[in-house]
């Protein structure tokens, strides 16, 4: 049996990490070992930089938007695969099929790196002294294990699991047991509620307790929800069990969304255009949409902010280098498709009849489904600050590059620029550096992975009661409504467009098939020349059917390197669900 290197990849710092006694007759006594690692908070940092590394970072090492926020925001109903004919796998993803026989293999050794890691960490962190810094940091590192295999189970189903570090060479060889999903979310299940029990509360201070970006309990229960509703709504059960024989129930889910709410110090900002950073105090100068920010109580946008739980910060790069994982990539393939290699051109600036400002040149993965334009209610302040509307003025042959291009495009996730356009990235003004930076390597603006708008809709979901789903309502300029799953869904889909959430609510929900198919029809442009989104192959409800409720293609190298021990998803064997790009 071949070795599979994606799964045990970083075996060799584990072992690392075991006794020198498990294979020499001497003792260690001066390097770093199960026994004496870590001590200090300084080998904490160190060693969950490294798992936070792999979680977050490691899915662009290859270039590649391979995170399953990405491909599951293609996936929904919102967005549209897009990009260029030269990219025929993005459109793919739109449409439930891959261009690719290894599409999304580094969201697979992304997270095993990371779950290797956590399991490493986990292995050893009973030597921290500080039972504060030790029960921190113990729940870290089990959200990451649990984040992990959560995507994993949500883009695969069918994956390997492997839960704790190899104590020796000839466990770290052995192929691991690919097991259903259903059965992975015992262990997710187990670990988030293992982390909830441990963490201190630390309440929100502007991120001065714990460093920005560290995951705290108010994200670990954020997570357990997400995970409770979406267990037992895909699954039509009422609880997901645990591996220690319980359960994690309703009740769980309820106290840990009103545990985040009552005792987390985190609140909803006044102005919702205030979350993105289309929003800054820089790029606002220019920007007629939010000139009136300034006087608003909420302010400009800040990457600190009361309402965000989770975000993923990036650096900046003023040039382009092979390897941009640090900088962030999603506002890159999530930019809008010019021409001639994205050029700088006055669609890019303030002031022209045709300009698109503040929002830069990208890929174009992710156009906007026009229908989602078309759903909001009247006055739904939301719809304008999360969406552009492209000026009826710009010709669609002047994205002569792209396909699926519908002129509407996200404002959340995208490439944003300031003074007036010029500079590639906001931060640019923020920081006073030189130059115009790079319309690849320069994007920094947080990711936010969970924000408090979606534990109160969690909230509302589980408890019935409309009381924060209407609090969300009044910050959007609309009425009160009563309580109905209907308007729940409503609200979800509005409030949370773009944040990576919609399509799993469609599946948890069981009405995919039915909204997946209302893109046909849709009007886009293909390369400038007008058309509709059609069908391609058996078409998106009967793709979801034969994937067995959407879930994506193992690829191909990881069957190949577990030696044809791991099975291939249903709707995928042989070339089912391929598209040529024709």
């Amino acid at each position: 049996m071949k070795l599979n290197k994606s799964i045990i990849l970083g075996a060799s710092a584990l072992l690392a990490l075991t006794s020198c006694e498990d294979f020499l007759d001497s003792q260690d006594y001066t390097g770093k070992n199960s026994t004496n690692f870590p001590s200090t908070e300084k080998d904490v940092d160190q060693m969950v930089a490294a798992v936070y590394k792999s979680t977050f970072y490691a899915p662009f090492e290859t270039n590649a938007l391979e995170q399953y926020f990405s491909i599951s925001n293609l996936f929904s109903d919102d967005m549209f695969g897009g990009a260029g004919k030269g990219d025929p796998h993005w459109k793919a993803l739109g449409h439930l099929m891959y261009n690719q026989v290894d599409q999304c293999d580094q969201l697979w050794v992304a997270a095993y790196e990371a779950i290797a890691r956590a399991n490493s960490a986990l292995s050893v962190i009973d030597n921290v002294a500080d039972e504060e810094l030790r029960n921190q940091t113990k729940g870290e590192l089990l959200f990451h294990r649990a984040y992990n295999y959560y995507n994993l189970v949500l883009a695969f189903n069918n994956v390997p699991v492997v839960d704790k570090a190899p104590t020796n060479v000839s466990e770290a060889q052995v192929a691991p047991e690919q097991r259903e999903g259903k059965e992975i979310f015992k262990i997710i299940a187990q670990d988030l509620k293992d982390a909830v029990a441990i963490m201190p509360s630390y309440k929100y201070d502007g991120w001065n307790t714990l460093k920005w970006g560290k995951v705290s309990r108010w994200a670990v229960e954020t997570l357990l929800a997400r995970a409770y509703l979406f267990y037992t709504g895909f699954y039509g059960e009422t609880a997901i069990p645990t591996t220690d024989g319980g359960s994690l129930t309703k009740e769980d889910a309820l106290k840990a969304v009103n545990d985040v709410i009552e005792n987390s110090g985190h609140s909803l900002l006044e102005d919702y255009r205030s979350l993105w950073p289309y929003a800054n105090e820089w790029t606002a100068q220019d920007y007629e949409y939010v000139k009136d920010i300034k006087e608003n109580k909420a302010g400009y946008y800040k990457e600190i902010n009361p309402e965000v739980l989770l975000a993923i910060n990036f650096n900046y790069q003023a040039e382009w280098t092979p390897n941009l994982l640090l900088t962030n990539q999603y506002a890159l393939f999530f930019g809008i498709r010019a021409d001639a290699n994205n050029q700088d051109d006055d669609r890019f600036h303030v002031g022209t009849e045709t300009s698109v400002y503040p929002f830069g040149t990208g890929w174009g993965v992710g156009p906007v489904n026009p229908g989602l334009w078309k759903s909001y209610e009247e006055g739904d302040l939301r719809r304008d600050a999360s969406i552009i509307q492209f000026p009826s003025a710009l010709d669609p042959n002047t994205f002569s590059a792209g396909v699926e291009l519908t002129m509407f495009h996200n404002k959340k996730i995208t490439a944003v620029r300031s003074e007036g356009g010029t500079r590639y990235s906001w931060t640019l003004s923020k920081n006073g550096s030189e130059g115009n930076g790079h319309y690849q390597a320069s994007h920094t603006q947080p990711l936010v992975i969970y924000r408090l708008a979606d534990v109160y809709l969690m909230q509302s979901e589980l408890s019935g009661d409309a009381k924060y789903m209407n609090m969300l309502r009044e910050r959007a300029g609309l009425a009160p409504v009563a309580y109905s799953l209907e308007a729940l869904q409503s609200e979800r889909r509005h409030e949370l467009a773009f944040e990576g959430v919609r399509w799993d609510d469609l599946r948890r929900w069981h009405i995919a098939e039915q909204e997946l198919e209302k893109q046909y029809g849709q009007p886009l442009y293909n390369e400038g020349k007008a058309g509709e989104f059609a069908k391609i192959g058996s078409g998106l409800a009967s793709r979801y059917k034969e994937t067995k409720g959407g879930f994506f293609r193992i690829p191909k190298k990881q069957i190949e390197l577990s030696g044809g021990l791991y099975k291939q998803n249903p709707g995928w064997e042989g070339t089912d669900g391929f598209y040529s790009g024709e």
